[in-house]
This record gives structure tokens, C-alpha cells and sequence, in this order.
């Protein structure tokens, strides 16, 4: 066996608060597949293209399967007791093809641009507006307001849990254990005690819809599913499914909503843009997509036979992972791409993934950001920071980055 001692540390310090770490241009140049030492202290590959990167995703030899003894345990961690992601194993999101399309159909009726517009439009309508009443209130004396706390946070947790039929009641306890579960800063062990909360939780929860038998909700439909003849769905699915839905569905949109107004309330030219053409809301968000990219880094993929991305040959069994902030501001893909550009013809980018995998609530995010953008700006149109760029807050050791707190008045 060889021993790499020399292997960097994957870049994860930002020097320029919208922009990827500086470590990832030179790579991208340079060494755009390269080996990489990452958090879990797995050494694997980095890969920094845009193209590159779409390969990884949908490349059928490459595995999304989630391999657990290869992961080196912290001292005082058993490496046989469940971490942090057997919380949410084994879902469709780490299984290949055929298991994947098998599980993945059950879902995503209610994940089309058309059932969200018909099913959660109405309901994310209404919420803004009170959300944004509530923010003229907390505002009306000149006190700055965070937009994370009073809009950001409280959206998406609402949205997924009318989705699901969770109780919005324990939004605080949920939306602790995932942030704990996302903190690459915090040890293996309390990032589990984060996840395992979370699946004791929905593990209560889908045993109370169970016994109601007029329970509604995402989680409610999959149960009626299970008990039919023939269904592939266990009760460990529906634990799996559900902490799953829960975390991804509002831990991720609130750190791009969070992102995305701080982008506006630094970019006013792109800021007059959205206020002015709001016809222009669909591409503003693919852009702001595009442009923040707030997860560092997309699952990693397991080479299920020896092959060649980019040129560079990876051997069965190694590790790739891209960098999704990296690969969405290639500039062989987009022109000038550190800047935020509205009226950029975007076909595709990656801050959903790309092929099989791509995230199956994308149209959910979505629809909260062409909601709240535009009509958090045209409500106030005088907003802006009430603290200096530099001191804004930032979220930077989750899987996703974001705004912890944005301080803001009118």
C-alpha cells in the first residue's frame, strides 16, 4: 500500500466573501483534477472544471454508493457506530442505478414545476407577505432586522414542512441538529448526535402518522405507499427519506436566500435589474445560482472501474469529488463569471448537481427565490447592510455556505 504524506488539505478559507477560496483558480488552471486531502481525512481527487465535473456527476462508472470503512475514524469514535450519515442511509441519494430511478419515482410527482406551482405556490405567497409585514413592523423605528432570522430561516423550514407535514412547532430543535450535522468544524461524534436526533425524530414522528390513518403531508403519502402490495418502501425508508427531505429541504434554500439578497444588497446594479424587469426572475435566480453555488462541494463519487476524466487517470476504488463553487465559475464556460450577470444565457450550471442525482428539490428553491427576491426589493427599495461588508457574518465551516446573520435597514 502507498502512504501519500504530501497531500494538500482541500482549500475551504474564502479570502472574498462571494467568492469560491482563491486556492480553487489556481487548481482549476493548473492541476484542475488533483489529489486532495478532505476533512474526513480520506485522500481522493478534486476536480475544479466545469466540464470535468459534469462527467463526474453522470458518468455511469462512477458509484454514488457511500462507502463507510474507508472514512478514518476520530479517536473515541467507533468506526462501526452510526455517524452522521447513516442518519440519512441509505437513501436514493447514495444508490446507483437501477435502486436509484426505483426509489428516486416515488418522490418526484411531488418535485415538478407543475405540482409545486399548483401545491406550495399559494401557500409560499402567503408567508412572504406576512414575512415581509413582519419585517416593515420589526423595521418601522430604523432597528436593523436580520434577514436571516425573520426571512431566510423561517421560509424554507414553513415550505418543508407543510411538505412533509411536520410540525413547524419544532423548527428550532430540527433545524439545530442539522446545522450540527453540517458543521465540518464540530468532531464525528457531535455531528452524529446532531443526525441521530434528527432520525429519532422522524422515527417518532412516522409512527404517529402511522396511527393516524387521516394524516396528511409527503411523509403521510409515502406510509399509505408502503402498506400496499408490492411497495419497495421499509419503515427505514421512510426514517431515511424523511431526515433526509427535512435537512436538504430548508438548511440549503436558506443559506441561497441568505446569500442571494446579500449578493443584491452589494450588487446594485444587478438589484435594479430584478426591480425593474421582474419578468427577468427566472434567469436572475439560474444566474445567482450559478454564481454563489452555496454547496463547497458535491457528494463525492467511488470509480467503480479504472478510467479517465480530463485526461487524468483515476484507478478503481478512488474517491472524486467536485468542486461545485469551482466548476460554476470556469471561465471556458461562462465569460467574465466572477461577476453576477442577469441577462447571461445560462443552458446549465451545477449548483443542483448534474444527471441522475441532481437535486430533486430544486424546484421547491426555486420557487421561494423568485418569490422572495423581487418582492423583498420593490417592498424596500431603500435597503441595505447595517453593518460593513466585512463584519457580516458568515457561515463557513457547513457543507453549505452562507449568512449566519444579515443585519439590515431601510
Amino acid at each position: 500500500m502507498t502512504i501519500e504524506l504530501d497531500v494538500p488539505a482541500m482549500p475551504v478559507e474564502r479570502q472574498r466573501l462571494l467568492d469560491p477560496p482563491m486556492a480553487y483558480y489556481h487548481l482549476r488552471e493548473e492541476q484542475p483534477i488533483t489529489r486532495i486531502r478532505f476533512p474526513s481525512g480520506r485522500i481522493g481527487w478534486l476536480v475544479t472544471r466545469f466540464e470535468e465535473g459534469s462527467q463526474v456527476f453522470s458518468d455511469p462508472r462512477m458509484s454514488s454508493a457511500r462507502p463507510r470503512h474507508d472514512v478514518p475514524p476520530e479517536e473515541g469514535v467507533d468506526p462501526n457506530s452510526n455517524d452522521t450519515s447513516e442518519a440519512v442511509d441509505p437513501t436514493f441519494v447514495f444508490m446507483d442505478e437501477p435502486d436509484h430511478s426505483a426509489y428516486r419515482r416515488l418522490l418526484s410527482g411531488r418535485f415538478t414545476p407543475k405540482a409545486v406551482q399548483t401545491r406550495l405556490q399559494p401557500y409560499i405567497d402567503q408567508i412572504v407577505t406576512e414575512h415581509l409585514d413582519t419585517i416593515e413592523a420589526l423595521g418601522s423605528d430604523g432597528e436593523p432586522v436580520d434577514l436571516i432570522e425573520h426571512l431566510a430561516l423561517p421560509i424554507p423550514c414553513l415550505v418543508i414542512c407543510e411538505l412533509l407535514g411536520v410540525p413547524y412547532a419544532d423548527r428550532d430543535k430540527f433545524h439545530h441538529a442539522t446545522e450540527a450535522m453540517m458543521d465540518t468544524s464540530r468532531t464525528r461524534a457531535e455531528r452524529a448526535e446532531g443526525g441521530l436526533w434528527l432520525r429519532d425524530y422522524i422515527t417518532t414522528l412516522v409512527a404517529e402518522k402511522r396511527a393516524d390513518p387521516a394524516s396528511e403531508g409527503l411523509l403521510a403519502d409515502l406510509i399509505r405507499s408502503s402498506q400496499e402490495e408490492g411497495s419497495i418502501l421499509t419503515d427505514n425508508d421512510l426514517v431515511s427519506i424523511g431526515v433526509l427531505l427535512l435537512f436538504a429541504g430548508h438548511d440549503t434554500t436558506m443559506a441561497m436566500i441568505g446569500l442571494s439578497t446579500l449578493t443584491l444588497l452589494t450588487h446594485p446594479e444587478a438589484r435594479q435589474n430584478l426591480v425593474e424587469h421582474p419578468d427577468k426572475v427566472g434567469p436572475a435566480v439560474e444566474e445567482l445560482l450559478r454564481y454563489l453555488t452555496i454547496v463547497q462541494f458535491g457528494l463525492g463519487r467511488t470509480a467503480k472501474e479504472d478510467l479517465e476524466i480530463g485526461g487524468q487517470q483515476i484507478a478503481k476504488g478512488d474517491l472524486v469529488v467536485v468542486a461545485m463553487p469551482a466548476a460554476n465559475r470556469d471561465p471556458r464556460v461562462f465569460d467574465n463569471p466572477d461577476e453576477p450577470d442577469f441577462d447571461r444565457k445560462i443552458t446549465r450550471h451545477l449548483a443542483f448537481g448534474y444527471g441522475v442525482h441532481q437535486c430533486l428539490g430544486q424546484n421547491v428553491a426555486r420557487a421561494e427565490l423568485k418569490t422572495i427576491l423581487p418582492q423583498l426589493f420593490t417592498r424596500f427599495p431603500e435597503l441595505r447592510l447595517a453593518t460593513p461588508l466585512d463584519q457580516v457574518e458568515m457561515d463557513t465551516y457547513g457543507t453549505n455556505y452562507g449568512v449566519r446573520k444579515l443585519l439590515a435597514t431601510w
